[in-house]
């Protein structure tokens, strides 16, 4: 049995009790990597996928983060907030109890505050712990330069949350930028994640997707925690990034939605990298369950089912500075918990997606979904 408990000084009560009996019992699911605040959906590009248009294909014909930007403007902060709450608990009935999620589809100042607003206002709202990720630049604004687009960053967005932030209105955990060739490149990418950094956030950002910049070897030397997609990773970077411990999030679901090239995930697991996992929930690739996430590192990149299991919790956790919180079960950190009825632990990767066989999901101790 597992027993919630409430502490009053030294008086201790059991609010409930939960019979475990015939259950398994693994941590919170921690999902490292999303961009969980949009409006409008992109249902018309899964069809132009199918016909063989790459990412760039899209994103030349006016689709992409770009459609997904001028929804998001049109939308007011209170329906962005209604579908963002819903979004997080459905991850929650997945198994997810902390999750990372960004701003980006904003692109201007008014528009990233907004998406950064309703990050802070849903937390109260319900119960998963989220870290807070400014992704201004995510990609070119209409008609813009890389240079200008950097310099609005630089110039007006960053200053303008930290007044928000010293208003109590925003918090930002980490800064993010899609370091990609002809989007922002690595020389920009540096000023940005150096001005975040100035601002206390934590480097966690997008490299090495879809071309080789050095992105990889440039964030390591900045200082960054994490670093997101790296199918185009180079040997070099692997090295890098093993030595100082900065945390490899795998997204599965875009490399196999967009038929990239693997990452190389065995070979930074054997190179010694921190592995961690994240669904990349986003328009283009509508996915809220880290079980599935699981399954599909275990068959697409060769991950063990335990390597699979530590990517989405410690792992992920580690990826946004909080494994001393969250990510294993341990007397200290919160009591964040999936309890599932399957014969084994391993089941719940094995099957392709085991969200059907949780019974209860426990976030610091409290019962936030029952089945």
């Amino acid at each position: 049995q597992w027993y919630q408990r409430r502490v009053r000084g030294d008086e201790k009560e059991f609010n409930s009790i939960i019979d475990a009996s015939g259950l398994c019992v693994i941590p919170g699911l921690v999902d490292g990597h999303t961009h969980p605040v949009w409006a409008g959906d992109r249902v018309h590009e899964f069809a132009m996928k199918l016909k063989g248009a790459s990412y760039m294909d899209i994103h030349n014909a006016g689709g992409g983060i770009g459609f997904t930007v001028r929804k998001t403007r049109e939308a007011t902060e209170e329906e962005l907030l209604h579908s963002f709450v819903g979004r997080l608990q459905l991850m929650a009935r997945h198994g997810t109890t902390t999750v990372e999620c960004k701003s980006g589809y904003g692109l201007n100042t008014d528009t990233e505050l907004k998406m950064l607003r309703v990050l802070e206002r849903a937390k109260s709202l319900q119960s998963l712990d989220i870290s807070v990720t400014y992704c201004g630049a995510h990609s070119l604004p209409f008609g813009m330069s890389e240079r200008e687009a950097t310099d609005d960053v630089l110039e007006r967005q960053i200053p303008a949350i930290m007044v928000a932030a010293n208003q109590g209105k925003v918090a930002v955990d980490n800064i993010d930028v899609f370091c990609e060739k002809g989007i922002f490149e690595t020389a920009c990418t540096r000023e940005i994640l150096k001005k975040g950094k100035e601002q206390g956030w934590k480097i966690n950002f997008h490299a090495e997707e879809l071309n080789y910049l050095g992105g990889v070897e440039m964030g390591v030397n900045a200082g960054a925690t994490a670093i997101s997609h790296l199918e185009e990773i180079s040997d070099e970077g692997i090295r890098m990034m093993a030595e100082k411990k900065t945390a490899a999030v795998i997204l599965p679901t875009t490399a196999w939605l967009l038929k990239l090239k693997a990452p190389p995930v065995r070979k930074m697991l054997d190179s010694g990298v921190v592995v961690a996992l994240g669904t990349d929930f986003n328009p283009n690739a509508h996915c809220l369950s880290m079980l599935r996430i699981m399954n599909m590192a275990c068959v697409e990149y060769r991950m063990t089912m335990e390597e699979a299991m530590a990517g989405a919790t410690l792992n992920s956790a580690a990826s946004m500075g909080l494994s001393d919180k969250t990510g294993s079960v341990e007397v200290g950190k919160w009591a964040d918990l999936v309890l599932l009825k399957v014969p084994s632990w391993e089941h719940c990767i094995y099957q392709m997606d085991a969200s059907d066989t949780i019974t209860h999901v426990i976030k610091k101790g409290k019962v936030i979904y029952r089945a």
